[in-house]
């Protein structure tokens, strides 16, 4: 039975989830790398073709957390997955099963459309790590992320 703290996203609650982005880089020690805007997210949520996707999770008429994620594919399995990109829950909600309903809608969303897996990136100093480790979801530490930004990324786009 869905839980009914969790929804999709609306456009009335971009403005919030733009907020909790910034706190969430805040939590992850990163917050002058995020530069999300409200238009950034309102674009990429409900603009003409969409690519991202979300959730919110809403406690006596507040959000008080959110997930945003997009569709990836395997070549290997054939069919699609879901990355999740970003998952974060007020300090003030942790502990009371918000994370994990929102883990579960996911988890639902894939197995109803038929896609095989659910992925996501977690610092390895973030405490989350044993509650998803507890849910079945396994570490992949033999593969090393790889990623190009700002200069790099336009140099080697220089080549082509």
């Amino acid at each position: 039975m869905p839980d009914e703290r969790i929804r999709r996203v609306r456009e009335e609650d971009v403005d919030t989830v733009v907020e909790l982005v910034h706190d969430l880089a805040e939590y992850e020690r990163a917050p002058d790398e995020c530069h999300l805007t409200a238009d950034q997210l309102r674009t990429a949520l409900f603009g003409e073709s969409p690519a991202l996707f979300g959730h919110v999770a809403v406690v006596d008429g507040e959000v008080v957390g959110f997930m945003l994620w997009f569709l990836n594919f395997s070549t290997w399995r054939g069919v699609h997955g879901i990355y999740l990109e970003d998952l974060y829950v007020r300090p003030s909600q942790r502990g009371t099963g918000l994370g994990k309903a929102m883990l579960a809608t996911l988890a639902a969303e894939c197995v109803a459309r038929g896609y095989a897996r659910l992925e996501w990136w977690v610092l390895n100093w973030n405490p989350a790590t044993e509650f998803y480790k507890s849910l079945g979801a396994v570490p992949m530490d033999e593969w090393t992320v790889n990623r190009l930004t700002d200069d790099s990324l336009r140099a080697l786009a220089a080549e082509a």
